[in-house]
């Protein structure tokens, strides 16, 4: 059943990464329950929902549906007459399969965004001192006698790069040297006027989508920080022809993971809520245009989102910014007369 459903998904494109997961699930409902798919009941998906739920580390709404839609779809996919589950199994144990998931026992998809609350823009103060922290952190490691100073330096250098252009982690491992670009109509950044994101997150069963990030005056910083990576710190990593802008100490791609461990790492000397994760500087990438004044559509391109409620999503912006906003209305609709009424 579970190779039958593999394939099924093999021919609709969706990769590997997306089929392994989608089966794990399956096998931990088989495996918590200790009864076969032609078994399982709406019961069985309650109390595997019900424990999830539970313990240390209990699972967000989001991930409950992600779960419950992925034992639906296998579900549904036995329970498809053109596949002869229901027959073989009928013939075979004497009991067939059923939807384990219902209207009545699943999560309802009522708002847009059912993350971790906690998960929000950074402040401009708290960026600054996770930049600080991670500026320190060469420092840091060359007086305790450690290695890996030089990496700090690295580290530094890709969280601000990720915040400046508002990537995912794995867009931002997969950057290659030739993906920066220059824009003609920003000469003055040089080779750093674009960056050109080719793996970017793609919808199941399509390729990755492919968006050209430009560089916005308010971060023009980074032109500085990329410079001095390439001419300074890259080179002392021995990459070889290795084509990745971000490369390991063994001349090999900067894995997503590492990248995440210097943001907690950081994070962590800067004293900052621990609930806050790297995800949360493209929430804070977001934002900060916002309250720079770029128009959504041209924030929606710039972070590859098909949808303008999906970038919505990721905006927190802060009450100065409202309250500028509050009184700009004020003076168009009052005139000079709004100081007298304030």
């Amino acid at each position: 059943m579970k190779e039958g459903w593999a394939r099924q998904q093999s021919a609709r494109f969706l990769r590997e990464g997306t089929i392994g997961p989608h089966l794990r699930v399956i096998e931990r409902l088989y495996s918590f329950t200790g009864l076969y798919p032609w078994q399982w009941t709406p019961a069985d998906g309650e109390a595997f929902i019900a424990d999830l739920r539970g313990g240390p580390t209990p699972i967000q709404m989001s991930t409950a549906r992600g779960y419950e839609v992925m034992i639906t779809l296998f579900t549904e996919y036995l329970l498809d007459g053109r596949y002869g589950w229901v027959e073989l199994c009928a013939e075979r144990f004497g009991e067939v399969p059923q939807a384990v998931f219902h209207e009545g026992n699943s999560v309802l998809h009522t708002v847009e965004y059912e993350g971790d609350p906690r998960r929000r823009p950074l402040t401009y103060d708290e960026i600054q001192a996770l930049f600080d922290a991670a500026d320190a952190r060469p420092g840091k490691i060359r007086g305790q006698g450690r290695k890996g100073a030089l990496t700090a330096l690295r580290d530094a250098a890709c969280l601000k790069t990720i915040y400046a252009f508002g990537t995912r982690r794995t867009e931002s491992s997969r950057v290659d040297l030739v993906d920066l670009r220059r824009n003609r109509k920003a000469p003055v950044y040089g080779g750093f006027g674009c960056l050109m994101v080719r793996f970017g997150k793609s919808s199941k069963g399509a390729p990755p989508k492919r968006r050209t990030v430009l560089t916005v005056p308010e971060m023009d910083w980074v032109v500085d920080v990329l410079g001095d990576y390439l001419s300074d710190v890259r080179p002392l990593l021995s990459p070889g022809k290795h084509p990745a802008l971000w490369v390991s100490e063994r001349a090999g791609r900067l894995a997503p993971r590492s990248i995440n461990e210097a943001f907690v790492a950081a994070r962590e000397d800067a004293g900052l809520d621990q609930a806050l994760d790297l995800h949360c500087l493209r929430h804070s990438y977001i934002t900060h245009l916002t309250e720079f004044g770029y128009p959504a559509r041209f924030m929606q391109e710039q972070v590859g989102h098909s949808h303008a409620a999906t970038t919505s999503i990721y905006m927190g912006v802060s009450n100065e910014y409202r309250n500028a906003l509050l009184e700009a209305s004020m003076r168009n609709r009052l005139g000079q007369d709004w100081d007298v009424v304030s």
